[in-house]
């Protein structure tokens, strides 16, 4: 079965519609939120296409109503595991509070899917004619607000004296272009194996699920999201896809929250995870490490 190309892995992921909101006032439409947490937890999770929200000016990006319904729109189920997670296990989160059709924050600022124009077959006629001024305005309001929040986490760790790990949380479709998807969970990573090598094997030891090691995408993404704020960094990171049927209702979101939660702690108590470690990329060189 194929890995999906940047351009698939941007249309694929699912939606529904939060309450809009007007960008006049940047505080009625926060671009993110912290779910607050021990800065010495040692762990932060990451959500980046947590919502489908859309601030009432862009008129839904002109898409026909449900459309934000699909999985254009958003990661179906990861707000509420990541919201669950982090309250048992006592770590902050952020979470995007925009549809990645507005801008993806999982993008870095050069990616040519950072706007998309086309997902899944769908035009998405707010975005078709969005030129440079457009795309550095939603960077500003949207993007960089969010990438910055969690900086700040990283940085509120790194100052009381932890080193944290990152865990992105995502899921994914479970059938692509009419291909059903046998995994029930994978974990992306690019060349970085401290916290990957041993949630894959500790996913697996039960045997009752069907773990994806980079399936069904690549884990090395120039400049997305944990290229950023974990290879860059040092820091130990991986990111998490859970098939979206496993965790589509408030139960499956808990089980999910409730297995990580029962993984993460034997995992998180090897010292090397809380170590900076420059481990490169498979993209290429690597700029040098930043606070």
């Amino acid at each position: 079965m194929r890995r999906l190309s940047r351009e698939d892995r941007a249309e694929d992921h699912d939606g529904g519609r939060d309450e809009a909101a007007t960008i006049d006032d940047p505080s009625s439409f926060p671009a993110f939120e912290v779910i607050p947490g021990a800065a010495e937890a040692g762990l932060l999770l990451i959500c980046d296409h947590a919502s489908n929200a859309l601030p009432a000016a862009y008129e839904g990006l002109g898409l026909p109503p449900g459309e934000l319904e699909r999985h254009i729109g958003y990661d179906i189920g990861v707000a509420g595991v990541t919201r669950r997670l982090a309250a048992t296990l006592g770590c902050p989160a952020v979470l995007s509070h925009f549809s990645r059709l507005l801008i993806d924050p999982n993008r870095g600022e050069d990616d040519p899917t950072l706007v998309m124009r086309l997902s899944d077959g769908a035009v998405i006629p707010g975005n078709r004619h969005a030129d440079a001024d457009e795309v550095e305005r939603r960077l500003a309001l949207f993007h960089r607000p969010y990438h910055a929040a969690i900086e700040a986490e990283i940085a509120r760790a790194l100052a009381a004296g932890a080193v944290p790990a990152i865990l992105s949380v995502h899921s994914f479709t479970p059938v692509w272009r009419g291909v059903p998807r046998p995994w029930h969970v994978a974990l992306l990573w690019d060349a970085d194996p401290r916290f990957t090598a041993p949630l894959l094997e500790a996913l697996r030891a039960p045997g009752d699920l069907i773990v994806g090691d980079n399936e069904p995408y690549d884990g090395a993404l120039r400049n997305d999201c944990l290229y950023r704020h974990g290879t860059s960094r040092g820091l130990a990171h991986t990111l998490i896809e859970i098939r979206q049927d496993l965790i589509g209702d408030e139960a499956g979101q808990q089980a999910w929250a409730d297995r990580l939660a029962g993984l993460l702690p034997a995992i998180l108590a090897e010292p090397l995870l809380h170590e900076r470690h420059a481990y490169g990329s498979r993209t290429g060189p690597v700029p040098p490490i930043y606070p």
